[in-house]
Order: structure tokens, then C-alpha cells, then sequence
């Protein structure tokens, strides 16, 4: 059996790992003012906090990517004679919204997926795998933001962290 303890014996968790060195953007940002940010700074993702530092969203490299697509053209099928569309008409004005985005605000993934300070590592780990997640910002109880944990900041414990076998 393989354990994953930090090295004074306890489970790592977000705490000992998130970086709190945060750089965020507000929702009125130029898209490519976040875009030169994630670049200079080499983040996949950054927090988008208001005038009260409340995380409202995240914008990330995948929101600027989904930019460059073309707009999708829409399936339909006829019905006496009337046109119905097979994909969400919500979803479809989401994409037209991040394609012609201007500012953070209309390229952002609004409500993100948070973390606490104490949430462990291997939670950390299934989100990012299952969600295909890779910047979560970290909240603290009052849900101010506290730091940022990202795919690297995971993969840095498997390398600094001794690997203890049980059999």
C-alpha cells in the first residue's frame, strides 16, 4: 500500500500547496489585457473578483481559445413546418457571447468550481481529472479569496514528496 502523507505525517492539503501569490482580473477587463496576463505569467487560469474581491468567475485559457471558433450552425429538424433546434438555444447564445467577447466578463466561466483551504489534495485531484479543471481558486470560510491552486501546484507534491511503502 502506497501513502501520501506530508512529511509531518498528516494528508497535504490545498493550504499546503495553493499559491498565495494571487493575480486576478475584474469583469471589466479587456480580453486582451487577460490574455497578455496568463501569457507573461505562464497561468492556465485566473480569478475574476469584483470591487469587493467576491470571485465572480474565472477566466482561463480554453475561454480565449473558444474565441477563435467559428459560430456553430445550428442543428435543426422540421416539424410541421416549424424549425426546432437540437441544441440549447441558452448554450448556443453562450458560445456567440465568449466568440464575441470584449471584456472578461463575457468570455468568464461564471460560478467556478472553489476550493477551501483545508479541502485535501486527492480532492484537488479527482475535480481537476473528472472536470477537466486545471485552476481552482481557493476560499477561505468567509469565502474571501485566498490563493490559487493549479494542475502544477498538484503535480509539485509528486515530485517533493517522499513515497512511503506499507505491504
Amino acid at each position: 500500500m502506497v501513502t501520501k502523507n506530508h512529511p509531518g505525517g498528516t494528508m497535504l492539503t490545498v493550504k499546503d500547496i495553493m499559491s498565495t501569490n494571487i493575480v486576478s482580473v475584474k469583469p471589466d477587463t479587456e480580453i486582451i489585457e487577460a490574455a497578455k496576463v496568463l501569457l507573461e505569467n505562464r497561468f492556465n487560469g485566473l480569478p475574476v473578483v469584483d470591487d469587493n474581491g467576491k470571485v465572480v468567475g474565472i477566466i482561463c485559457q480554453s475561454d480565449l481559445i473558444a474565441q477563435q471558433k467559428s459560430l456553430p450552425i445550428p442543428t435543426l429538424f422540421t416539424f410541421l413546418d416549424g424549425f426546432i433546434p437540437l441544441t440549447s438555444l441558452k448554450k448556443m447564445e453562450s458560445e456567440i457571447q465568449k466568440i464575441a467577447a470584449i471584456t472578461v466578463a463575457d468570455a468568464m466561466t461564471k460560478k467556478p468550481v472553489t476550493v477551501k483551504t483545508d479541502t485535501r489534495i486527492e480532492t484537488v485531484a479527482a475535480l481537476m481529472a473528472d472536470k477537466k479543471l486545471y485552476t481552482l481558486p481557493v476560499l477561505d470560510d468567509a469565502g474571501k479569496l485566498v490563493g490559487i491552486v493549479g494542475k502544477e501546484d498538484l503535480l509539485k507534491t509528486v515530485i517533493k514528496r517522499p513515497l512511503s511503502t506499507d505491504e
